[in-house]
């Protein structure tokens, strides 16, 4: 543990970045609504969010080269901080698509920088634990952030402030721990078709989550309010989606590493059709089958993400795992791009129900393809590598998990892994920095 102690002001950071930003979704589809904004409107400022969040990822590298990671973790915030509470100043829907941009931007910047710094602070033989905990912060804090919405409500200032204040208060620990300021990230090779080439599979999978796990951040909100549910049960709706996604992530990743990954895929995607059934056909207003749907939604759902890499990575050749890292993140970013808007439509148009119909039409037609692709495709590679679980903020989470699951045979298949390796922790260098 005292290994991981140097890594606790950037956890910390972490974890409080990562609640004002799973606050900010949920909050600003019940503002929305309470406003009086149509579903599909609440669902564009979504879709806003994540077109800022792929203009984020790529221009990371450069802004980190010019300022430095101190510099632009603080622009960085100070930037999403205006952004978010100049939408209760303005309550006008296309400012919001805009102020949403604009976060997805820097959350987008924000994640990488922190990841990439903590990337930078870790060795070999605490990696994985560091992922393990990092994991963990993620999943806390938007949890726990959920519940900051029945203790303040959606309807006045005090909630935007304190979103507002968790995105500033984010810049402290990292501002205070100490002067050290890692090299910047090597810029991100990037080639959807590539991904494409290398596993349809896997960039279709990627697509799909985008679609329905960003659909369910920026319209659940919406749905379980349709449904009657008031604040407190939306904000257990929406932690019960969140908490169920870590209960099967490694049994069916372990189970991935050991059959064929086109076959958990299908199971994974099969489950998440049928959660998405029960809540169509059964779940009805009921606010503990919804979260008994819902949990087991998320379970199957979110892993989708995490296998589907890992199957791209069977597949690829030496050198290429960030480059998958970051086409799959681009196809991921594409689908949450187009989930939200589509989905709010159709609840505009047939109401709540509509919702869950469109995810099991997302999942169904995977259903399908992965089905395809085991007919037609060839057998799984014997040499895979281990599974890793996750998290789809930025393609520098992709790359600290190629360095702790790299196969045995191949361990510095990656040049820029193998240069990070074999270099003293860049933390340890101390480039000092007025920051």
């Amino acid at each position: 543990m005292s290994s991981l102690r140097p890594l606790f002001p950037l956890l910390t950071t972490a974890g409080v970045l990562l609640a004002g930003n799973g606050l900010q979704g949920t909050l600003i589809t019940l503002r929305g609504s309470a406003e009086g904004f149509s579903a599909s409107v609440i669902g564009l400022a979504g879709a806003g969010y994540y077109l800022g969040f792929i203009i984020g990822c790529w221009m990371t590298p450069w802004l980190l080269r010019t300022s430095g990671h101190i510099r632009a973790f603080a622009a960085m915030a100070a930037i999403a901080a205006c952004a978010s509470l100049a939408m209760v100043l303005v309550i006008d829907p296309f400012f919001w698509f805009l102020m949403r941009l604009v976060t997805g931007i820097c959350f987008a910047s924000l994640f990488a920088n922190v990841e990439s710094w903590i990337n930078a602070q870790v060795t070999n033989s605490t990696r994985a634990r560091t992922l393990a905990i990092y994991r963990f912060v993620d999943l806390g804090a938007v949890t726990a952030s959920q519940y900051l919405l029945p203790v303040f409500g959606v309807g006045g200032f005090e909630i935007f402030a304190v979103m507002t204040m968790l995105i500033i208060l984010s810049t402290v620990p990292v501002s205070l721990a100490d002067r050290s300021n890692p090299a910047p990230p090597a810029p991100f090779s990037f080639s959807p078709k590539r991904l494409w080439m290398v596993s349809p599979l896997a960039s279709a999978g990627a697509i799909t989550v985008g679609l329905t796990t960003a659909s369910f951040r920026s319209v659940g909100p919406l749905y379980a309010e349709d449904l009657g549910m008031q604040v407190a049960d939306i904000a257990s709706f929406m932690s019960a989606g969140i908490i169920g996604g870590i209960v099967l992530q490694y049994p069916l990743g372990y189970l991935s590493d050991i059959i064929s990954r086109r076959s958990v895929l299908l199971m994974a995607t099969s489950g998440s059709t049928i959660c998405g059934l029960f809540m169509v056909w059964f779940a009805g207003s009921s606010v503990a089958l919804n979260l008994i749907g819902i949990f087991l939604w998320g379970a199957f759902t979110l892993p989708l993400y995490s296998l589907s890499a890992a199957h791209a990575n069977d597949k690829a050749e030496a050198g290429e795992y960030v480059q998958i890292a970051s086409g799959l993140m681009f196809f991921w970013a594409i689908g949450a791009s187009i989930g939200p808007l589509l989905s709010a439509v159709l609840v505009d148009w047939l109401g709540a129900s509509a919702f869950f119909a469109f995810i099991c039409a997302m999942h169904g037609a995977f259903v399908v393809y992965t089905i395809v692709r085991i007919i037609r495709g060839e057998a799984d590679d014997p040499d895979r590598g281990r599974f890793a679980g996750l998290l789809r903020t930025s393609p520098i989470f992709a790359r600290m998990a190629a360095q702790s699951v790299n196969r045995p045979e191949n361990s510095a298949a990656d040049p820029q892994t193998k240069a990070e390796e074999n270099d003293p922790p860049r933390g340890q260098d101390k480039a000092e920095n007025s920051g």
